[in-house]
């Protein structure tokens, strides 16, 4: 950590430094409320709700066939055909479509024509329009699953409004979409969120990757957990799968008061001024949509007790989100004692004139703030290690905070070492295209189950 006086810690450490003791509390919490999410008598109020993702069984490296994947979760969607040989191996081709406004505010009916019209497009010009193809669906909006092809919209988000299409099952309308059509012979296999995809996508490399984990823009993650202890998996099988991946959806962790003895008075700025405050406080302190903001929040009240610019603040410091979560990277990437990234974004903030000593207290800001996601989403995975109870792990992992922070990897690290029994070996690896790959993965899986079961 970058050094600075004693007025500076005694300002920002007491809120914001978090000691062993305060993840242990933090740990003791989230596994409380995984236990509530779990069960059906308790999960209405748990702040961890723990979906099923009816996701059972893991890639096992050897997989092989053509399988499509489909990745809608903003303006635009992706296809992809994915070509498994095998051992790892792996070729594929994809094309991003474009979603006009007036499909994204037009009728469900509207949105999945377009959809299985692309759908149509894409495998004609890869030759495959004959080939009966499994297609994994990642599907990012909230969703409520009841079975691997049954999910109903919540409620749409990101701009999206499509008719007719909340608390139906988005599978179905795609497979009426596509029944119309008499171009295209496609399975949907499975839906699935992007956080499974990560863990799947993982798990096809590293056969002990059991936890799956968002932290970028949002934070989630997933895990591997005992079917039995899964109340709400009910399947029709005769023969019940010993796990399940739970779909955690830890980012509302806090919202009904397990994080009350670590908020501090800059988490509830950034809630109170949100579009949907009293939610998603654990993803508030963690995810990249926040970090920015958090730091720029200390900043302003350390020049407003007149230990930073000489108590000057720009117009631009001085409002919402214009310190952005990039400049957290830069500033964290210089070297100690060299502060180029931090003038260069103080100089894009109109503060022009900062000392050394300003550039060093706001890299401590950034730093604390980093640090304290990093301990916050470890403390939570290190819980899902527990569960599991493996001592040999690996955690895939995807976003932009994990993918271009220079630290966040080393200090997950060394936060979940502190924390876990020392027999532990875990390790994180990168994820590659989980709701692509992921996607694929998924309906290989799934399609493979179907064949064994005939």
């Amino acid at each position: 950590m970058t050094k600075v006086s004693q007025k500076i810690h005694d300002l920002i450490d007491c809120d914001l430094v978090l000691d062993k003791n305060k993840l242990q509390n933090v740990m003791i919490n989230f596994e409380r409320e995984i236990k509530k999410g779990l069960k059906k008598a308790s999960q209405a109020e748990s702040e961890v709700k723990c979906f099923v993702t009816y996701v059972t069984k893991l890639p096992q490296g050897s997989e092989t066939g053509k399988f499509l994947a489909l990745d809608l979760g903003g303006t635009n969607f992706r296809v992809l055909l994915i070509h498994l040989k095998g051992e790892e191996d792996y070729e594929f081709e994809s094309k991003i479509y474009a979603i006009p406004q007036s499909i994204m505010l037009g009728s469900g009916t509207e949105l999945f024509d377009h959809i299985a019209f692309c759908l149509a497009e894409f495998v004609r010009e890869n030759k495959v329009q004959d080939e009966v193809l499994p297609l994994g669906f990642t599907f990012s909006f909230p969703c409520q699953q009841n079975g691997l092809t049954k999910g109903l919209l919540i409620k749409w988000t990101k701009g999206f409004n499509c008719s007719d299409v909340v608390n139906k099952n988005v599978v179905e309308l795609l497979e009426d979409a596509i029944r119309k059509r008499n171009d295209i012979k496609i399975l949907i296999c499975a839906i699935l969120n992007d956080t499974t995809g990560t863990l799947m996508s993982c798990a096809w490399k590293y056969n002990n990757c059991k936890i799956g984990v968002i932290i970028g823009t949002g934070t989630n993650a997933c895990y591997m957990e005992k079917s039995c202890k899964a109340e709400f998996f009910e399947t029709n099988d005769k023969v019940r799968e010993e796990n399940v991946i739970i779909n955690t959806e830890f980012g509302a962790f806090g919202e009904k008061g397990s994080l009350n003895e670590i908020i501090t008075m800059y988490d509830k700025d950034v809630d109170e001024n949100s579009i949907n405050a009293g939610n998603q406080l654990f993803e508030k302190m963690i995810s990249g949509m926040y970090m920015g903001e958090l730091v720029r929040l200390v900043i302003v009240r350390l020049a407003e007790k007149k230990l930073l610019f000489n108590g000057k603040i720009s117009e631009k410091l001085k409002t919402r989100y214009q310190f952005y979560t990039k400049y957290v990277s830069e500033i964290e990437a210089d070297d100690e004692n060299v502060f180029m990234m931090a003038r260069e974004v103080l100089n894009e903030l109109d503060i022009h004139d900062a000392t050394d000593e300003d550039c060093r207290i706001v890299r401590y800001c950034c730093e604390v703030i980093s640090r304290r996601a990093a301990q916050l989403v470890s403390s939570a995975l290190a819980v899902l290690m527990l569960r599991i109870g493996d001592p040999n792990i690996t955690i895939g992992v995807d976003g932009s905070v994990y993918r271009f922070h220079p630290k966040f990897h080393d200090l997950m690290t060394d936060t979940i070492k502190e924390i876990v029994p020392s027999n532990y070996n875990f390790k994180f690896v990168l994820s590659e295209d989980g709701s692509g790959r992921g996607a694929a993965l998924v309906a290989a899986v799934a399609s493979r189950d179907i064949k064994d079961k005939i």
